[in-house]
């Protein structure tokens, strides 16, 4: 009989050698989660756990959720940047009545600027 650890993961559908499905499906208030494994480097963690604390996120789950949920943001702004590149198809969008186009200068300007 294999141990509990040799047994096929229902979870994952691999075998492995120790618990270490890469995704479970659970219900919960939501409907059905995912459970994901992510290894983090020590200065990963700490800096991850630094994040947690000074944002008042209350567990690692809570924590790589608001990520994703920013990385989302993230992405879909790049997605939308193509679209208007991709439209305008190389050239300068226009600018609203009134407004005058950024000079090189304040070009250069916003590009040194660090947030």
């Amino acid at each position: 009989m294999a141990s509990q650890t040799e047994r096929k993961s229902h979870a994952a559908g691999t075998t492995t050698g120790k618990r270490t499905s890469r995704t479970r499906r659970k219900q919960g208030d939501g409907g059905a989660t995912s459970v994901a494994q992510v290894r983090l480097r020590p200065d990963e963690m700490a800096d991850l756990q630094q994040v947690m604390q000074t944002l008042q996120l209350h567990s690692l789950s809570d924590a790589l959720r608001e990520g994703l949920r920013l990385l989302s943001r993230e992405a879909t702004e790049v997605a939308a940047a193509q679209e208007i590149r991709d439209f305008y198809d190389g050239a300068q969008a226009p600018t609203p009545e009134g407004v005058l186009p950024a000079t090189a200068d304040e070009l250069a300007a916003a590009d040194k600027t660090e947030w």
